[in-house]
């Protein structure tokens, strides 16, 4: 694969180096020059997340929040943190979400690498990790997805290897995988002696995921992505770029996003392997965001037509909610992100979705 050049960002040195996937990544996502530094416009300027689609999926995080704040007894102070919160826009919502008693026990954290966008909410603290002793919600809307990972490709003799990436996007195969990353790769993505077979390494998202939840005093910790299982993981992996709202080739210059769907199952196990055998933590809960966001009130059913000739007004407003709400549980889009809760503490994340219809699809 050797894209184009065009819109090219680095120094002209760092064009021709080879590195792997997770370390090109990292600069062209998160350097000074990065992708998700350099532009104002942030995230939305290039792709449409759950968040930015409607306010409505802020609605339903503050329906959550609201659920565990009920499972924690209601405490004195509430926390929710935003990980990879973009310019704030879904932190700033679910606050404006929020019942006034909830939201005022309420300390907001977003978490982003970029610098705190202009006229957010005062009440948002702006962090660059995570706060400790968290006590209430953390939620990760496509951050997992934006974890640098490499890339392992089988080659002609059947060993996974290295896969390297140029600047402009060429590829080359590199040493073979080794040491803990193939331990990963042997437990959570076993690729067959097949040329070209390809895996993203996950173990970087394990971490980072891990590290996220130990945040927590108490409380869930929920990430919602594009995923996949051991049962059917892709059979050539599936990093990508977008740029401007279009998938492209992924270019680590700084040009465009580069992103891989997530091996969740992987991500849930590594916070149970950190915790010790003295405390068995919570069970965690994956299902899909349709799933989800209907148990919290998003189902995009149509209103009565009746209501037309009762209160136009209100039908026009209830029409546009349903089709917002049935983009965010479509199958086929966003309804097929998958949505990993995993609780800390005296949380049942089940309790938490007493609505969700068992005969779902999982």
């Amino acid at each position: 694969m050797t894209p184009g050049t065009a819109g090219f960002r680095g120094a002209p040195e760092a064009h021709g180096t080879w590195r792997g996937w997770r370390e090109a990544t990292q600069e062209a996502l998160y350097g000074p020059e990065g992708f998700y530094r350099a532009g104002p416009e942030g995230p939305a300027g290039h792709f449409r997340t759950s968040v930015h689609a409607s306010p409505l999926f802020a609605g339903a995080v503050a329906r959550l929040l609201c659920r565990v704040d009920e499972a924690l007894g209601r405490p004195a102070v509430l926390d929710f943190v935003d990980m990879a919160a973009g310019r704030g826009e879904l932190v700033a919502g679910v606050l404006a979400a929020l019942p006034a008693d909830v939201a005022a026990r309420t300390r907001a954290y977003a978490v982003e690498v970029a610098a705190r966008p202009e006229g957010l909410d005062r009440r948002v603290q702006w962090l660059a990790r995570p706060p400790d002793g968290v006590t209430g919600l953390l939620f990760a809307n496509e951050w997992l997805d934006n974890v640098p990972v490499d890339v392992a490709e089988v080659d002609a003799e059947g060993v996974a290897r290295r896969v390297l990436v140029r600047g402009d996007g060429a590829e080359r195969l590199g040493e073979p995988v080794a040491g803990a990353e193939a331990e990963w790769l042997a437990r959570w993505w076993p690729l067959p002696a097949e040329e070209g077979r390809r895996a993203e390494i996950g173990l970087p998202r394990d971490e980072a995921w891990a590290s996220a939840v130990a945040a927590l005093d108490a409380g869930l910790a929920v990430t919602a992505d594009y995923a996949h299982n051991a049962s059917a993981r892709p059979p050539f992996g599936t990093l990508t770029g977008f740029r401007e709202g279009r998938e492209t080739e992924p270019v680590p210059d700084g040009s465009c996003d580069i992103t891989a769907h997530v091996a969740l199952d992987a991500c849930a196990a590594a916070h149970t392997a950190r915790c010790t055998p003295e405390y068995a933590p919570p069970n965690a809960l994956t299902r899909p965001q349709r799933e989800i966001l209907r148990a919290l009130g998003v189902t995009g059913a149509r209103p009565p037509l009746a209501l037309a000739s009762t209160d136009p007004a209100a039908y026009v407003r209830a029409l546009a909610s349903a089709s917002q709400g049935a983009e965010l549980t479509a199958r086929g889009g966003l309804g097929d992100f998958r949505w990993l809760l995993q609780p800390v503490g005296p949380v049942d994340a089940e309790a938490l979705l007493v609505d969700v219809a068992d005969h779902e699809e999982q």
